[in-house]
């Protein structure tokens, strides 16, 4: 008996450097980065923000930014230089034998071509199918990357789906011509743990029906353990670590690899933040948490509805987007909702910041029934209550230095002179740990952790007693992330302020919750303290959300 042979190889990366011009400067972005890539199979590449993993993506594609150079290494794709392919040969492996699946899905579809035309079209230009046949199967690969209703959406333009929706379109489109190699810039980071469970199932049996190879560009360790052969590991431009998921994950020979373990919050069995928060009300003699509503919560929503009028188009009537949803926020600590895109999530927490009118309910803070306030009310209502905005790239105002946009609340609420706005602006900035120099710079100049922990800054500029966190760590790599939980951990501690944590991460809300509320089609299915949820959940969609947690069996 003789074994079998091993799969050939289809890419191979040698020795790859790359370098980024800005102005006189040269700043190397990956430095002698091997990796190999066998038919049908998947390796995952893994990393902070700068590591390389991105741009050794798009060097393998050629699709490097106009100011980056490849100034070292190869990169052969079945045997095809591709570092020194010609345009025309490069089109031809572009979506037909290597497809892409970019990290933005908010400006990587075409605004003005309907969604069903762009998936329809690599097909066309591939000559695979006629134009009658591709918009045909742009439906079905709609279906099958987890669209609910594909002949609508086919129909529809970008801005009229979710976030988490053109994540998936673009998936379709890189999946619909079956490459021989996807490359997957962080594909599910946008979506709930449920549909990121249908996707990558989705590309597993894809991988075992036609043996389509997998690069994962992720900062999802627990999806990396879960879905690839074999995972890289990149710092600073350069291979660090790899082996198998076991290997890497159960015994990680490096201190960055070692690091990224820990802040990893699907890969801990018992979250370091969770039990601080459980000893901290021990220490205190608190009595143990209930789900349900208590006399000293800061806010209260009681039988909230939300209806929107069904367009035209599609019909008549409305569609109940929030429906009799009942909840407390703990003062001093936090509620975290949690469920799928277009569970009502979002929805429900503009109600209770009064951003949206309720169609019925009310929403009552210390008492005080805030509904259907206005003018003078409504507005004193403003300073108690502030919201963290999910993507920290898109809620600075890029024309305005830090300090402008951290003092801003200020200014707008007449509160100080321009001495002590700034003067507090610095203290803001100082909170969040980040370096007074911040204040003279630009959101451009800044990370993403940085401008998440400015746009924090903003939020606690008028002393709010309660921060509404819209997927506030969904956009940022595992140890930034941690580094935003612990801070927010530590700002709730020092100035006593509540949270409403909007999250598809259960991982994240385990670690952070005193309760935890699971919102299904705008219904509360589940109300209970964090722990009870996890441990003892009584509705089997809490169950199929906890079992669709990546990562869970290299847990640590």
């Amino acid at each position: 008996m003789t074994d079998a042979p091993a799969p050939a190889l289809l890419l191979a990366i040698d020795s790859l450097a790359v370098d980024y011009r800005s102005g006189r400067t040269t700043v190397p972005a990956v430095r002698d980065v091997s990796l190999r890539i066998h038919r049908g199979e998947k390796v995952a590449v893994v990393g902070e923000s700068g590591s390389g993993k991105s741009t050794t993506a798009q060097a393998v594609i050629q699709l490097l930014a106009s100011n980056a150079t490849i100034t070292g290494g190869s990169v052969a794709f079945d045997g095809i230089d591709l570092v020194h392919a010609t345009a025309k040969e490069l089109r031809g492996i572009r979506g037909r034998r290597i497809g892409l699946v970019p990290q933005d899905p908010t400006v990587s579809l075409n605004p003005v071509t309907r969604i069903g035309a762009q998936v329809a079209e690599v097909l066309v230009v591939h000559r695979l199918a006629s134009k009658a046949d591709a918009a045909r199967r742009a439906v079905e690969a709609l279906r099958e990357a987890g669209l609910a209703n594909p002949e609508v959406q086919a129909q529809q333009y970008p801005h009229e789906l979710s976030g988490g929706m053109r994540q998936r379109v673009l998936i379709a489109l890189a999946l619909i011509a079956r490459p021989d190699l996807l490359i997957a810039d962080e594909p599910t980071s946008a979506l709930d743990v449920t549909v990121q469970r249908q996707i990558l199932d989705h590309l597993d049996r894809l991988v075992a029906e036609t043996g389509t190879s997998v690069l994962f560009i992720t900062h999802d360790l627990g999806v990396a353990a879960d879905r690839a052969d074999r995972i890289v590991v990149l710092s600073d431009g350069r291979v660090v670590e790899e082996g198998t998921p076991d290997e890497v994950l159960r015994s990680p020979k490096h201190p960055y690899t070692k690091k990224l373990i820990a802040a990893a919050p699907s890969l801990q069995s018992a979250p370091a933040l969770r039990a601080l928060q459980i000893e901290a009300r021990a220490s205190a003699n608190e009595e143990p948490e209930t789900g349900d509503a208590r006399a000293d919560d800061v806010l209260v929503a009681t039988s909230l509805v939300k209806e929107f009028p069904i367009p035209r188009t599609l019909g008549h009537g409305v569609t109940r987007a929030v429906d009799d949803v009942s909840f407390g926020i703990p003062r001093g600590g936090t509620l975290a909702l949690v469920g799928e895109s277009g569970s009502g999530k979002s929805t429900t927490a503009r109600l209770a910041l009064r951003l949206a009118d309720v169609t019925s309910g009310t929403v009552t803070v210390d008492g005080d029934d805030v509904t259907s306030i206005r003018g003078s009310r409504l507005r004193a209502f403003r300073r108690r209550a502030q919201i963290v905005q999910q993507n920290p790239y898109a809620a600075l105002n890029p024309r305005l230095s830090i300090g402008s946009i951290v003092s801003d609340p200020l200014a707008a609420f007449g509160e100080g002179s321009r001495a002590t706005r700034k003067a507090r602006a610095v203290e803001l900035i100082d909170l969040v740990e980040l370096p007074a120099s911040v204040l003279k710079r630009r959101a451009a100049e800044l990370s993403g952790g940085q401008r998440q922990r400015v746009a924090i800054a903003r939020a606690l500029a008028l002393r709010p007693e309660l921060l509404v966190l819209d997927e506030p760590v969904s956009a940022l790599d595992v140890s930034v992330q941690a580094q935003i939980l612990d801070l927010l951990a530590g700002l709730q501690a020092e100035l006593g302020v509540s949270y409403l944590f909007i999250s598809h991460d259960l991982a994240v809300v385990r670690q952070i919750a005193d309760r935890v509320g699971v919102l299904r089609r705008g219904r509360l299915v589940e109300l209970a303290p964090t722990a009870q949820v996890f441990d003892a959940p009584s509705s089997e969609y809490t169950k199929a959300l906890l079992e669709a947690i990546p990562g869970q069996a290299v847990r640590v």
